[in-house]
């Protein structure tokens, strides 16, 4: 009796992570009857890390924090015993601007700080902050002032939300602010300033103009200044710094948080590993297999996960721009598309379901020996 792992991550603007898996898991019961599929959606720490945490098995909270430019968002964590599973995505991200109206200046990291406040008065001590697709540059002030901790112009006032007013920033009163054990995961490991940092590299997918840029970096260059001043700690050039608009930093140099790679965290909350025991082929993929997915996204971690330990990984994807010989060096037997079967875009994106179920079928067949 054959026995398949499917983990996929989403497909971006087309289907969750669950959703694609469910679809495959459909496709290779109609190629094999008798096989076993154990389903796994994964995320890369970005958007669907909770929802992967739910599919295995931990509890979503319900949990109404502020939204990235101040209105109220349902959201929610993710929770199995005295663990936490966060979101930034979820509460501040680009996906719940009002209107779709982008906000480079003005966008915070409050809501996120509101969540992990609340998963700590639920009793919950370490919290895993799955930290991409944020419409903030704000450098993590609004995570720690969700916390607890104010940040003060040179009257004593208080700065507004954003990255922006940062450059106001003269002192922080960390005297408030809630301990927390912090675990950071995230795909990228950019630094908090410069041309590899926060406001060059992300802020113009935020809407950020190129003076914006340079007003953000400047303004993300006195946090770290401050947050010096006051703590001593010096981490702006620590890998990670400038992940989720510098959320990163706040989370390493105030907070004390761990960064590590957001599929490996993913991985050991859903207990990927132990899923691999017997298993006779491993199905990832997400929405564009490029060599993007290369760069620690959730594909590659599977397949270097399976792959050490001997079992064969197929990916599948909307549209697939790697060779099999880059393919073979990472992991990876095979790669389907399902350019493949439906070479329009449009259509392919409207229906990834059903085509993913036809795409399972003929891996089913192929692989399976059916």
């Amino acid at each position: 009796m054959p026995r398949v792992v499917i983990a996929p991550d989403k497909f971006k603007g087309s289907l969750p992570a669950d959703g694609v898996a469910s679809a495959l898991a459909a496709g290779l019961r109609h190629a094999a009857a008798d096989v076993t599929v154990l389903e796994c959606p994964i995320a890369d720490g970005g958007d669907g890390t909770v929802a992967a945490a739910v599919a295995a098995g931990f509890d979503r909270v319900p949990v109404v924090a502020t939204g990235p430019t101040g209105e109220p968002v349902e959201t929610a964590y993710a929770r199995q015993g005295d663990t936490a599973v966060v979101e930034l995505a979820a509460v501040s991200g680009l996906s719940l601007l009002p209107g779709g109206r982008l906000a480079p200046l003005t966008a915070t990291t409050l809501g996120v700080g509101e969540v992990i406040r609340r998963a700590l008065d639920d009793g919950c001590r370490h919290v895993v902050l799955g930290l991409g697709g944020s419409s903030s540059t704000d450098g993590g002030a609004g995570l720690v002032r969700g916390l607890g901790a104010h940040l003060l112009d040179a009257d004593g006032g208080e700065l507004p939300p954003g990255g922006a007013a940062l450059l106001r920033l003269a002192r922080l009163d960390l005297s408030g602010l809630r301990k927390v054990e912090m675990t950071v995961a995230s795909d990228v490991d950019n630094p908090l300033l410069g041309e590899h940092g926060a406001a060059a590299v992300y802020g113009p997918q935020k809407g950020a103009t190129s003076a914006d840029v340079e007003l953000l970096d400047r303004a993300l260059r006195q946090f770290a200044d401050v947050v010096r001043a006051e703590t001593g700690v010096d981490l702006a050039t620590a890998p990670g710094a400038g992940a989720a608009g510098g959320t990163g930093f706040a989370a390493l140099a105030i907070l004390g948080a761990t960064f590590r790679p957001g599929i490996d965290v993913v991985l050991e909350l859903t207990g990927f590993e132990d899923k691999l025991g017997g298993a006779d082929l491993v199905i990832t993929g997400e929405g564009s297999f490029d060599e993007q997915t290369l760069r620690g996204k959730g594909p590659a971690g599977v397949a270097a996960a399976a792959k050490a330990r001997g079992i064969p990984v197929v990916a599948v994807a909307g549209r697939v721009t790697l060779g099999a010989e880059v393919l073979a060096h990472h992991g990876f037997s095979a790669a389907y598309s399902l350019s493949e079967i439906e070479p329009d875009l449009a259509r392919s994106m409207a229906r990834p379901a059903e085509l993913l179920t036809r795409l399972a079928a003929r891996i089913g067949a192929e692989w399976l020996g059916s």
